[in-house]
Parts: structure tokens; C-alpha cells; sequence
């Protein structure tokens, strides 16, 4: 039981590490290494991934924020939609097999992948103002190796759709959903990669505690696992925060990409072959 504990206190570091760099919130990386290589349950993986999630986001957002980094105003904004989907995912979590959960994580894992790795063309000329990101003031600015660099959010509805959809894929799969988010900020409303990144660390936390609750009423949160996941995590996330400061953007997306391939294939495999 000690040596486990210890095994999943390792891997978690490293599931931080990760999450923190890329905002993928440790969450999307823990759950498929404790099912796929521990033999973990993976409703119990999920609750466990939740609660470190919180951890996660606790961990790198404050770094994230004094850096000057996180958007506030596009964070707290977007978190009205993913909270409302977290709490409609978490509700039919109890009513899907975990062999088709283990589905349909592999494939978000892989859609993401996929349009991380295509690169879009930077915008042509002023970007056109979008009436949503001007009425709350969307827009901001963020350190960057030349200076502070300003930027504005566009497509801020369909950032906002997305972002329900983040919400109900993070209640489903007990995962932060920072890969959609990230994409939705990145992708979608054209913010600086790592503006999308840090400001998906800030709401990923609020995300998961809107689902968590859930979890914990269904007893799908067992504090023996929890406990090392969560401190791992945050070990991993204070440093990957340390550390995301001065990473290339270009080396984050490549991580970012290889990481969540890899997982959604593992994760794929494991539900068609009835793994779990």
C-alpha cells in the first residue's frame, strides 16, 4: 500500500508538471496513468483528478495572475458557462458506462490533439471589434520577451459556447477540460497561447468544485487515492508555473499536442477493448 502510495504521489508531480504548462489542469493526465497503468477504478480516478484539479489551479493560477499572465475579466466571465455545464455533466456521469466514459475522453483527447497541431494563420490587418468584448472589457496585455504586448479577445459568443461544453466534458470525465478551453482561448477568440494557458489554469478550479460535489455525494472520492494525487499535483503545478514563464510558445504546443495524443489513444484502446 506505501510503495502505491508513493507510485501515485510520483506520477502526480509529473501529471502537474504538465497540467501547469500546457493548462490542461494535471487532471486530463492523471486519470488515464491511474486507470490504464494502476488498475484504478476509473469513477474513483475521476473523483481523485477532480479534487487535484482545485489543487492545480490553487497551485499555478496565483503564480499565473501576480505574472500578469491571466486574464481575470475573460476567466471569470467564461466560468459562468463551464460551471452550468460541469454541473450537467457531473449529473449523467452516473448514468454512462465507464467503458464508453473511457470513449469519449479518448476522443476529445484526440479531436484536441489534432487542432492543436494545426496552425492557424495569424489575423490580417486590425482585428474587427467584437461588441460582447468591449462592453466587459475583455481585452488586456502580458509580459512578453520584447515587452508587455497588448491583444483583444474576439468571437467572444462562440468562446462562451465552447466553454459550456468544456464545463459538461469536465463534470462527465472528472477532468479540468483545459484542453478545449485552452483551444476555445486560443483557437476561437484569438488570445496569446499562453494568455489561453494561464487564464485556463485560473478557471479550471471553480470547474471542477462545481462538479466535485457530486462526485463526493456518490462516494466516488476516495481520500487514501485523493490525498497523494492532490499533493503531487501541486507540487507539480507551483513548479510548471516557475517554469512556463520563460518557455518557448512553440516547445508548449508540441507538449501540449504530444501529450494529449498519447493519452486519448491509451484511453481509446481501454474502452473498445472493455478495459475498465
Amino acid at each position: 500500500m506505501a510503495a502505491f502510495t508513493v507510485t501515485v504521489g510520483l506520477v502526480s508531480v509529473a501529471a502537474g508538471l504538465l497540467g501547469a504548462l500546457t493548462g490542461l489542469g494535471g487532471g486530463v493526465v492523471i486519470v488515464p496513468v491511474l486507470t490504464v497503468a494502476l488498475g484504478v477504478n476509473i469513477r474513483y480516478a475521476m473523483g481523485a483528478a477532480l479534487v487535484s484539479v482545485i489543487a492545480t489551479s490553487s497551485g499555478a493560477a496565483a503564480s499565473y495572475v501576480r505574472e500578469g499572465f491571466s486574464n481575470i475579466r475573460i476567466g471569470i466571465f467564461l466560468e459562468v458557462a463551464t460551471t452550468v455545464g460541469a454541473l450537467i455533466g457531473a449529473f449523467l456521469t452516473g448514468l454512462i458506462s465507464a467503458d464508453i466514459i473511457a470513449v469519449m475522453f479518448g476522443l476529445v483527447l484526440l479531436a484536441s490533439s489534432y487542432l492543436s497541431s494545426h496552425t492557424l494563420a495569424d489575423p490580417v490587418g486590425p482585428a474587427p471589434v467584437d461588441p460582447i468584448a468591449q462592453c466587459l472589457q475583455l481585452g488586456g496585455s502580458y509580459p512578453t520577451a520584447t515587452g508587455v504586448e497588448s491583444y483583444a479577445a474576439r468571437r467572444v459568443g462562440a468562446g462562451f459556447g465552447l466553454m459550456l461544453m468544456a464545463g459538461a466534458v469536465s463534470g462527465l470525465l472528472g477532468i479540468g477540460s483545459g484542453a478545449i478551453k485552452v483551444l476555445a482561448m486560443d483557437r476561437v477568440m484569438h488570445l496569446p497561447f499562453k494568455v489561453s494557458t494561464t487564464t485556463s489554469n485560473f478557471m479550471i478550479g471553480v470547474t471542477a468544485a462545481a462538479s466535485a460535489g457530486v462526485y463526493l455525494h456518490r462516494g466516488y472520492i476516495d481520500p487514501s487515492l485523493t490525498m497523494p494525487v492532490m499533493l503531487g499535483i501541486l507540487v507539480g503545478a507551483t513548479a510548471g508555473a516557475r517554469i512556463l514563464v520563460a518557455a518557448h510558445v512553440t516547445v508548449l504546443r508540441r507538449v501540449f499536442t504530444g501529450v494529449i495524443a498519447v493519452l486519448g489513444l491509451e484511453m481509446l484502446y481501454k474502452g473498445t477493448t472493455h478495459g475498465f
